[in-house]
This record gives C-alpha cells, structure tokens and sequence, in this order.
C-alpha cells in the first residue's frame, strides 16, 4: 500500500488495519503522485513506526536503498530490479520477496535465497497499471506442486469472496491493497480475509 492507493488518510488506513490484525504490511509508493524524497522517507518512517507499535513486520516494496536506510523487516523485488544478493549481504536475517510470473522464476528465486514468492496477478487488478495478464487459479495450483512448501503469497485482484480460492490452490497467505484501501469498514474487511485464510 502507498499514499496513491487510499481513499482517505493512508496511515488512518494503514493504522485501521493493523487494528484489525493484519499479519504483515508492505510499503509500494508507485504510480502518478506517488511520494519522492525526504516526503516519501519521512511517510516510510512514520509507517514502519505504526508497524512497529503492533510488530507487524513491515516490508519496503523495490527499494534497496531505503529498506536498508530504515533498517526495514524486509524488501520485496520483482523481475526486473531483482537485487537479492544486494541486499542479503547488506541485511543478514531480512525477509525477502520476489515477485515470480513462471516456473523458470520460481526456481531462480528459491535458488537465489528469498524467504518467500508472490504470485500473480492471480485476478485482474486494477492497484498496478502495468500488471500482467491474470494468471489464474489452476496457474497457482502448477506452482504449489513445483515449489512443495516453500512459502507462496497470491498477489493481485484479491478480494474478501475469492481469498479463500487463493488459499486452497496453494497460497499461504495473500496480499491485497484495493479491497483495503477501498473499504467502508476495514475492520470487517480485515477479519473477512483473515477467516479466509484460516478456513
């Protein structure tokens, strides 16, 4: 989640659904008016200050340099600035995600040590406008069986009805941003997709 993704104040957001028990929260400022600079620093701080007042592991999404400046739980990178080895030599004991598209990227971040992959888009989505085509259900369930039980988050499209088909085709956990951000009522909303994950 980032500033350009919330209806109304992104940390009241973000502070509404770590109240509600969100289990993990990763910072992705991109997109048109998205935060530069000391502006996006300064609400990366204050986010990772939220998170840390409900230890929830807070995550920086593609940024290397202001994971490390932060000293942030984690870092999630994609295909494109897939800076594994960076980062790992600079932050022993981090959480690191990859973004994966295919088997071939699955293998190559297992192999290249990351805690964990996210998959998608499993639906459409409309949270990042250069998304992949939806990659499916069935995609997902061919994932599961390659990587046996290495930690899978299904990404994209995400929504408090269809989490639980997510989880039974092979994710661990999912990531949303829209179906929060977007919420009347965050707190239900929460405590739906948390039942998701469970049952």
């Amino acid at each position: 989640m980032g500033t350009v993704n919330c209806k109304k104040d992104p940390l009241k957001t973000l502070e509404e659904a770590l109240q509600a028990g969100i289990t993990c929260f990763q910072l992705r400022e991109k997109g048109e008016g998205a935060l530069i600079g000391a502006a996006y620093e300064e609400f990366a701080r204050a986010c990772q200050k939220m998170c840390q007042s409900y230890q929830v592991p807070f995550i920086v999404n593609d940024d290397v340099e202001l994971a490390l400046k932060l000293n942030a739980d984690g870092i999630h990178v994609g295909q494109e600035d897939l800076a594994l080895s960076t980062f790992r030599e600079q932050a022993k004991g981090k959480i690191v995600g990859v973004s994966v598209h295919n088997s071939r990227e699955m293998k190559q971040a297992i192999l290249n040590g990351a805690d964990y992959v996210g998959i998608g888009p499993i639906y459409r989505t409309k949270s990042k406008t250069d998304a992949k085509p939806p990659a499916g259900l069935p995609f997902l369930s061919a994932m599961r069986k390659q990587a046996g039980n290495f930690p899978i988050v299904g990404i994209g499209g995400i929504t408090e009805e269809n989490a639980s088909a997510v989880r039974s085709s092979g994710a661990d956990g999912v990531s949303v941003i829209s179906v929060i951000c977007h919420s009347k009522d965050i707190k239900q909303t929460v405590e739906n997709l948390l039942l998701e994950n469970i049952n």
